[in-house]
């Protein structure tokens, strides 16, 4: 049999909560390979549900390093560790070698919330949340790197002593396939209430307020699209990899799935699922307290925003349920045989408490504003669909966000399947509506990423590198006179949402 030249290609990798994943990516844009390692399943002797280590006090989240997995989490490499790293043995396992290397062996990851002491601390130490906010991208979160680095200092003194370097999950995989230690890329590094997302550098005040000598242990952060060097030989030496293959820096899930989805500027990404997500690409960012803001990963000059609404798919099974006999078809029917604007009927839906904004409960109010117990059903169905909407245009706006000529809506998650509520989605943001399979868009971004690495990144636009790439699906463009009603509608639907916050949460201490 004749043997095939070796394609060209990229790996995008993504190692998430409860595994790891690979797909190999050809010069034109083709997926052409996918593997993956589920941790609870593959790898028992770790002893994972889900991924990861939930301890007694059901706050404190950890994942054992070795088997290292997480978007957010972060690593402690001891004393000595870049020598181990720099020698490996070709003859010995990954692990075999590294088990010796971390002063901390059961990591922090994003889901642990233990850390909200060392929040209010780094708040108090830079003049509050807004102004955190506006150095970092976002206010003190309990999963952000700063703040779970603050606590080990505070309650590990010594390990943290012992530590050389602290890596985020993506800068630690792409250290291993490096065989030294890997920088932190700038779009990762936002999510760390550490860097100063305008100028791009470690903020003085913040580390100083988490843990001493923290920047040595940090070292400078680089841009997303950085090769930040050639295959280790280990890699080589034990699989065969090309010598001259390159690693561009590895970055978090949300930047690479921004990435997966080929956002440009003015467009919007919304994942419609269990919980709702909107991605945003902005020019000048407006860093306020809700959401998050990042270096753009693709495009060193610019930002994009993340906010994510709790009350998603779960919220529209209910109406439906409640309102059209659990039938999606008459949940159509009734979001097609309503006007758009329904009629001044507006609907507030959260059976949780929602994170943006922070509202429990159903507000129902009628065309004069005044509090409604109850909508006809087709009625309800409108409310709701063009309240999550609403609010979503509100919030994004309130984070810069605006929509221009070219803007574009991608659409993804199980809602984007239903027509209906796609073009409620095109009407209240006047811009078409785009479906795009997302299945691996962080895996898929992250190869994406490294071609445009390869090609020069900052000097070669990212749209140039992915034009090959599958396009979306045109969905739902804006009915006529859709910009009209909502250009109303929308400022209507933001001051009953303060009076409702007003009134939750009562008069001011």
């Amino acid at each position: 049999m004749a043997e095939h030249a070796p394609r060209r290609c990229c790996l995008g990798w993504d190692f998430s909560t409860q595994q790891v994943k690979v797909v190999a990516v050809d010069a034109e844009l083709n997926v052409f390979y996918e593997e993956s390692v589920h941790f609870d399943r593959d790898l028992p002797e770790f002893g994972t549900q889900g991924g990861v280590h939930v301890h007694k006090d059901g706050l404190t989240v950890t994942s054992p390093v070795l088997m290292w997995v997480q978007q957010h989490g972060s690593i402690y490499w001891k004393a000595g560790a870049q020598q181990a790293l720099t020698s490996l043995s070709p003859d010995l396992r990954l692990h075999q070698q590294l088990q010796d290397c971390f002063s901390i062996s059961d990591c922090p990851v994003w889901m642990d919330s233990s850390t909200t002491a060392q929040c209010r601390q780094l708040e108090a130490a830079v003049g509050g949340a807004q102004a955190l906010s506006c150095l970092t991208g976002s206010r003190a979160y309990e999963r952000f790197t700063g703040n779970q680095i603050a606590k080990i200092y505070q309650q590990n003194p010594e390990a943290y002593s012992h530590t050389e370097r602290i890596s985020l999950v993506s800068s630690f995989a792409a250290s291993l396939f490096l065989g030294s230690y890997s920088p932190i890329d700038y779009s990762d590094g936002s999510g760390m209430n550490l860097l100063q997302i305008q100028d791009k550098v470690w903020s003085q005040a913040c580390l100083g307020a988490c843990a001493p000598h923290l920047e040595e242990k940090l070292s400078p952060p680089v841009p997303s699209c950085s090769v930040v060097g050639a295959i280790s030989s280990y890699y080589v030496q034990r699989y065969g990899f090309p010598p001259g293959c390159k690693v561009v820096a590895f970055t978090g899930d949300n930047p690479a799935s921004l990435a997966g989805m080929r956002l440009e500027e003015g467009d919007i990404a919304v994942s419609l699922g269990t919980s709702d997500t909107l991605f945003l690409w902005l020019q000048e960012p407006m860093p306020a307290l809700e959401g998050h803001i990042f270096c753009n990963p693709v495009d060193s000059q610019h930002y994009m925003a993340l906010l994510c609404f709790k009350n998603g798919s779960l919220m529209r099974e209910k109406i439906r349920n409640e309102s059209v006999s659990r039938s999606w078809s008459d949940f159509s029917k009734a979001l097609q045989s309503t006007e758009m604007g329904n009629g001044g009927n507006l609907g507030f839906y959260f059976d949780v408490m929602e994170i943006t904004p922070e509202i429990i409960g159903r507000h129902r109010f009628n065309t004069e504003n005044h509090k409604v117990a109850a909508f006809p059903g087709d009625v309800e169905v409108r409310a709701l669909i063009e309240g999550q909407f609403m609010a979503k245009r509100i919030h994004a706006e309130g984070l810069g966000y605006r929509v221009m000529s070219k803007t574009k809506i991608l659409a993804t998650g199980g809602a984007s399947h239903n027509r209906e509520i796609l073009q409620v989605l095109a009407d209240v943001f006047d811009a078409p509506v785009y479906v795009i399979d997302t299945a691996n868009s962080a895996c898929v971004g992250s190869a994406y990423r490294a071609f445009h690495g390869l090609a020069g990144g900052t000097d070669v636009p990212f749209s140039e590198v992915v034009k090959l790439a599958p396009n979306p699906r045109l969905a739902a463009t804006p009915s006529p006179g859709a910009s009209q009603v909502y250009e109303a509608l929308l400022p209507q639907y933001a001051k009953l949402e303060q009076r409702i916050l007003s009134q939750t949460r009562g008069p001011p201490e």
